[in-house]
């Protein structure tokens, strides 16, 4: 894998850049490993409070599930390897830091689109831009749910733009333009490398099998709270003038 001048130069401009085929074997079957963890993990969870929706999850539909690597520590040999490392050092710099990472699984259903929006626009206004690295575990179609970007010179947008919420399925919204987006249309294995304030949406899962992707997120600085205090996410440290310094 090799991130080139051309892709750089992309995501400066348009905030977005793609590798195809990106993982190998291993590391495509690592992440594989916590898919169906992931989703127990929410399930249990729906379980316990009574319902079949939780906060944007929807049971036998679509899950997101976070922090899995705390429960599942042999994903820091992703998270903080080498693949993830030159990611960063191109897009971040020579400082980063793991923000968040979450499993984002789609089920046969065609109630399992998700609406336009930034990632940003799930934390607050008060940030830098991070850096958000969508890893396809299946070959993502636009049947199965890929995820559609709206680049800089299409939407006009760079930064953080307020997001109005769905009171059905408590998804964020901060687009309502006609623009469809440009379909991330990839196999397994390849990564969306895209900008925090890009908009994106993805689209129904209209397949009988599962689309299994795996979020790792990460910034250039430690984000906080809103009280400007308190960290969000996960602030551990991942390069520190250019080298890996997370303990694998």
């Amino acid at each position: 894998m090799a991130v080139t001048a051309e892709m750089c130069e992309q995501y400066a401009n348009e905030g977005y850049f793609v590798l195809e085929r990106a993982l190998d074997d291993e590391q495509l079957e690592l992440l594989r490993g916590g898919a169906q963890y992931s989703i127990e993990k929410i399930e249990r969870q729906m379980d316990e409070a009574g319902v079949d929706r939780l906060n944007i999850n929807a049971r036998g539909k679509r899950y997101f599930s976070h922090m899995i690597y705390q429960d599942r520590p042999e994903l820091r040999r992703f998270l903080f390897g080498e693949t993830m490392a030159q990611i960063c050092r191109a897009t971040l710099g020579e400082e980063a830091y793991l923000f968040w990472e979450q499993y984002v699984i789609k089920a046969g259903d065609p109630d399992t689109s998700f609406a336009w929006h930034q990632d940003s626009g799930y934390v607050h206004e008060n940030h830098r831009p991070y850096l958000t690295c969508w890893i396809a575990l299946d070959d993502v179609t636009e049947e199965n749910g890929s995820v559609y970007l709206l680049p800089y010179s299409r939407s006009g947008i760079r930064s953080y733009v307020k997001h109005i919420p769905d009171p059905v399925v408590n998804d964020k919204v901060c687009y309502f333009g006609s623009d469809p987006g440009i379909p991330v249309v990839v196999p397994a294995g390849s990564i969306a490398v895209f900008s925090s304030v890009v908009i994106h949406r993805s689209g129904p899962n209209l397949t009988d099998q599962l689309r299994r992707v795996y979020l790792a997120q990460y910034s250039g600085e430690v984000i906080r709270k809103q009280d400007g205090v308190q960290p969000w996410g996960s602030y551990e440290q991942f390069l520190s003038g250019g080298k890996m310094v997370a303990g694998i």
